[in-house]
């Protein structure tokens, strides 16, 4: 039989959710080294403006800040170090393909442990204009004002 594997989200770009529309998601494998594990699973990861991008045939995470350990001493890492993610080489040629030509974006949207193992979620994003974050605040408070009624008439 197969073992659930448990997630525990780390940390998300919440930042991203309100600039992109996110029109498709992947999970991959990130290279650390050991202390940078010691802290991520101590929830010390920052996405905020970070992004994805290829070079030499190879997928890397830029601006994604994870802080030193603690106790790591002369072993830390630069907080802002290139990150490897680790994809498949066809997964990673096919997203090349549509970032460089549908003006698309790569960005990390979550942090989260799998069982042992450190994901992050990539999403290929199309950014938003000014009124397209105009109509999901609006669409937003709609939404709350709504559940609001209904909470206070007991229908929810």
């Amino acid at each position: 039989m197969a073992e659930k594997s448990s997630v525990k989200l780390i940390a998300q770009n919440k930042k991203a959710y309100h600039d992109y529309f996110i029109l498709e998601t992947i999970e991959a494998g990130v290279e650390l080294k050991g202390t940078e594990v010691k802290s991520i699973r101590l929830g010390k990861v920052n996405l905020k403006d970070s992004y994805a991008e290829v070079k030499n045939g190879q997928m890397h995470a830029l601006g994604v800040h994870v802080s030193p350990y603690e106790k790591g001493n002369i072993f830390n890492t630069d907080p802002l170090r290139p990150k490897r993610l680790l994809l498949h080489k066809r997964e990673i040629m096919r997203l090349y393909g549509k970032v460089m030509q549908e003006g698309f974006t790569l960005v990390p949207l979550k942090v989260y442990l799998k069982g042992p193992l450190v994901k992050i979620e990539l999403g290929l994003c199309k950014g938003k204009k000014i009124y397209d974050k105009r109509e999901d605040a609006a669409r937003r408070s709609a939404q709350r004002e709504i559940e609001k009624s209904l909470k206070e008439r007991n229908y929810y």
